[in-house]
């Protein structure tokens, strides 16, 4: 029987939907959260730890008491804007604090692990759509920390024999069909939760930087995939490694690009409410177009994304968000 996963940030947008999807294929999720970010409430499907992954004794501790060979990791800081401010406290997090985790778990016997990346890694891409081979130039520290660990796993694997499939995310987006589990940071700074906020009267309007990128709208164009995808991505890469795939870094996303303008017509739509919102100027570092090629997510790991309506997509963050709104 497969062992438990540790499941780091598991309490988290992206981790708390992928721990329900463990749990419903019979895999386990050991989580470990600080829940700096994170929410008790969303840790409802197997242990919750609430720690640091900088931690080393707690780190051994939980992986020799469970028994686990399997490992993901979704603890990081993830605030572009904030990444450029306080560049320090990205590399103390991201990077610092994933070195004192993997040494952790080399020590303890861990195996596999799986780590949550970024499509920021590419930076301003020369290609549309962006395959795993595109240059890697980060225009932002967040980027730059998550190539960095990245490349740490490349050489921890040739020392320690850790074997790693490292996913590039699009942007994640959407909720539990279920309503069970929804997308919360505090303060909202995701286009899609950030525009409900703006229907339901919890700001004032909506911000949409930049309306004369190079796109068809002149709004930026980025690839929105469903958080369930994105776990069941995750699943399916555990999956690889534990059959003896080997270490890779793929990319995460529908193929499909959609303009801020897209996404608001989307929010309008779900809500039935207009969107209000005023235009404001580029902001820096946001490249005009981000969309995945993702051929080698399905032909290394059988993945595809099933949520590819921007529509279906937005609905399912919507009846989260406004069960949530109402019950509040």
């Amino acid at each position: 029987m497969p062992s438990p996963v540790l499941v780091a940030g598991g309490a988290g947008y992206i981790g708390s939907h992928t721990c329900k999807l463990l749990a419903r294929a019979g895999r386990e999720p050991i989580v470990l959260d600080n829940l700096s970010t994170g929410h008790r409430w969303a840790a409802k499907f197997g242990p919750l730890y609430e720690g640091d992954i900088e931690d080393g004794e707690l780190v051994q501790k939980i992986v020799r008491q469970h028994g686990i060979t399997d490992v993901i990791d979704f603890a990081a800081k993830a605030y572009v804007g904030e990444s450029y401010t306080d560049p320090g406290k990205y590399f103390c997090e991201n990077v610092g604090k994933t070195i004192h985790f993997l040494d952790a778990l080399i020590m303890s016997g861990a195996k596999n692990i799986v780590f949550s990346s970024t499509c920021a890694v590419y930076g301003d891409p020369e290609t549309i759509p962006i395959t795993e081979s595109e240059t890697k130039k980060p225009v932002n520290p967040y980027g730059e920390t998550k190539l960095f660990v990245e490349k740490m796993l490349h050489w921890h694997g040739i020392a320690h024999g850790l074997k790693w499939v490292a996913p590039r995310y699009f942007n994640a987006a959407g909720a539990d069909p279920e309503g069970e589990l929804g997308e919360l940071h505090e303060p909202e700074t995701h286009l899609i939760p950030a525009a409900f906020e703006a229907v339901q009267g919890k700001r004032p309007q909506l911000e949409v930087y930049g309306t004369d990128y190079p796109t068809p709208d002149g709004t930026a164009v980025r690839d929105y995939i469903h958080v369930f995808d994105l776990g069941r991505a995750h699943i399916l890469a555990l999956d690889y490694l534990r059959q003896g795939g080997e270490s890779i870094s793929v990319n995460l996303g529908t193929g499909v690009g959609q303009s801020v303008l897209d996404v608001v017509r989307a929010v309008a739509s779900a809500s039935g409410h207009d969107v209000p919102h005023v235009l404001r100027p580029r902001r820096a570092g946001d490249p005009p177009e981000l969309v995945a090629d993702p051929s080698l997510a399905k032909k290394v790991l059988g993945w595809t994304a099933e949520y590819r309506d921007i529509k279906r997509i937005v609905e399912t963050a919507w009846a989260w968000h406004d069960k949530s709104h109402k019950s509040a």
